[in-house]
């Protein structure tokens, strides 16, 4: 399976980094040939949209999407296994769990490709919240990542663009990277941007 749309690609590895997982039958031998990526059933319903025409745009395939009962949750599904294959052997995604396996690709780490990647990733995996100083509102950038070779290369990407951040240790390996005040969220929206609607929403209030 060849792609030309690198873009695309690199966004979509971004989600599967954030909030996927892909498992091979032949492996996992409880597991289907599957890749599932969940999402917040209230809160990423057009993001969910958008996840689902960003895979038919890239595989010519229709995803399954489920919401689980009594769960604030959304799966969108692929049931192919020439597509996971692909992104498995072709793109270098590892199979679930992530821990302490997850990586970026060198293909993804040229030509700003890297920051799509991010994009995808903090669209899914990433928060943007507020926080109050002395009663003025400033905006905060969060991502936690899971121990992996996949910290340092985030660390890495932001470096290159010259954002500043700290990374901190929150227990278990994991990490959270925070980016603080209007000026690294206005350099944010430059550089690499946003895709769910809920992200774009709320930085409203500070451009």
């Amino acid at each position: 399976m060849e792609i030309d749309k690198s873009i695309t690609l690199a966004e979509f590895v971004g989600i599967l980094l954030g909030d996927g997982s892909i498992c091979l039958k032949n492996i996992n031998s409880k597991c289907h040939n599957r890749l599932k990526i969940t999402l917040d059933s209230n809160k990423d319903k057009e993001y969910t949209k958008y996840v689902s025409n960003l895979i038919e745009m890239l595989f010519e395939v229709k995803p399954h999407i489920k919401k689980r009962n009594n769960e604030n949750t959304i799966d969108i599904f692929i049931f192919n296994k020439e597509i996971i294959n692909f992104l498995i052997k072709d793109v270098g995604l590892k199979l679930s769990p992530k821990w302490k396996r997850a990586l970026i690709q060198e293909q993804f780490l040229k030509d700003r490709l890297d920051v799509m990647v991010i994009r995808g990733y903090f669209d899914t995996d990433g928060a943007l919240v507020t926080t109050n100083n002395n009663g003025i509102i400033y905006p905060r950038l969060e991502m936690k990542v899971c121990p992996s070779p996949m910290q340092s290369q985030f660390i890495e990407i932001l470096k290159k663009y010259n954002f500043k951040f700290g990374a901190y240790n929150i227990g278990k390996g994991k990490i959270r990277i925070q980016l603080n005040g209007k000026e690294q969220l206005k350099r944010w929206i430059d550089l690499v941007g946003f895709s769910n609607k809920k992200n774009i929403n709320k930085i409203k209030r500070f451009i």
